[in-house]
């Protein structure tokens, strides 16, 4: 055992024996102040002492201190033939940004005071978790996303929870707002980890998304700093890479002010692929026997009980069939300002006719993005 180890064991034995002992303690404070010999400390300084003592052991589990700030150096790695708006990445083909989590004051949900923890990227606040911090560890009640809206979780997520010891488990069977989410997590054990920030002592979260979709979460996180490393992967059903997001701690954390944030993110309202399946790699050339071509969009700031409609068109398939011939439109109604959809087109009886082909999105009839493929033998 190495002796950091040692040292928390004893911290540990200690924390639950002062609170054990410290009620029957301060009920003979009285006596011990009346029955002390000259010279000896005045009772209120050994409370003072007791309190320090206990206080002392009990290490916080992250800071709480408004204004807090965890600098972060973010890498973000996309599969094949996926992009990301507005953002360009280096030769490798991964972006790479610094962002920041601060703490920045309370917020009341539902009579509840909440830690307010945002999340700072490229000048917007790209979410803000709401959360308490305590014997349980830190639990996440509600969220806000990038357009302002609220999303409240039930029961609330538990996002790292005490204590943290080798073979602990959590799970968090529940609704993100009218989402459902099943994950679930435990502690693979300890690890001496070097970031940007420094050397930590960590505990090993690991976690696993089941539904809506499949990820998984590995985290490293040290008691008294916070989360020192972060890295989230998302893979299609064949096993292939949709995104990674990595996090290293750049610096360790202190108080700031808070930065400047633009009024509005610059990003668009409506992102199109397309796949041969719901869940699958994007892609933008198919096989003219696919059975099913999927085109998924996701949106941001849409209008609730608006209307997203596409329109399939063939603009070179031949001779047989004019330029930009309109093959089908779907369209389907806005339930949320972040809402995300697919259209599925099937196969036609003799397959698919060989050329090119786009796919027009209107967000309430206004053409907003276009995305093409072609279908080859």
């Amino acid at each position: 055992m190495r002796p950091e180890q040692k040292t928390r064991t004893r911290i540990e034995i200690g924390v639950q024996y002062f609170e054990s002992m410290i009620v029957r303690r301060l009920h003979r404070l009285r006596e011990i102040g009346r029955a002390c010999p000259p010279g000896a400390p005045p009772r209120s300084l050994v409370l003072a002492l007791l309190l320090l003592s206990s206080s002392a052991l009990a290490a916080p589990f992250v800071p709480t201190n408004p204004g807090t700030t965890w600098r972060y150096s973010m890498t973000e790695e996309l599969g094949k033939g996926l992009t990301i708006s507005n953002l360009k990445p280096d030769a490798y083909g991964k972006v790479r940004l610094p962002v920041l989590y601060r703490l920045d004051g309370m917020e009341d949900v539902d009579g509840k005071k909440l830690l307010k923890f945002e999340m700072h990227r490229a000048g917007s606040i790209t979410n803000t978790d709401l959360v308490t911090v305590d014997e349980h560890g830190i639990t996440c009640w509600a969220r806000i996303n990038l357009d302002g809206e609220l999303i409240k979780f039930n029961p609330p997520q538990p996002m790292v929870a005490a204590p943290l010891k080798r073979g602990a488990t959590w799970n968090f069977d529940g609704q993100a707002g009218d989402l459902k989410v099943h994950q679930q997590y435990i502690v693979t054990g300890e690890e001496d980890i070097e970031v940007p920030a420094g050397e930590f002592h960590t505990f090993h979260i690991r976690g696993e998304q089941s539904f809506p979709s499949r990820m998984t979460m590995d985290r490293w996180f040290a008691t008294g700093t916070g989360i020192v490393k972060d890295v989230t992967t998302r893979r299609g059903r064949d096993g292939d890479l949709l995104e990674r997001i990595s996090l290293e701690l750049a610096e360790r954390p202190k108080i700031e002010n808070r930065p400047e944030v633009k009024s509005e993110a610059a990003s668009k309202r409506l992102s199109v692929t397309f796949a041969n399946d719901q869940f699958g790699k994007p892609r933008t050339t198919f096989s003219s026997d696919t059975p099913q071509i999927y085109v998924r969009w996701q949106g941001q700031r849409l209008r609730k009980g608006g209307k997203v409609k596409a329109v399939w068109i063939a603009e070179n398939i031949g001779e047989d069939f004019p330029q930009d011939y309109k093959v089908d439109e779907a369209s389907a109604t806005v339930e949320s300002q972040n809402a995300r959809g697919a259209f599925t087109l099937a196969r036609p009886e003799y397959g698919w006719a060989v050329g090119d082909y786009r796919a027009e999105f209107y967000v309430d009839d206004v053409l907003v993005e276009t995305a093409k493929i072609k279908i080859v033998e």
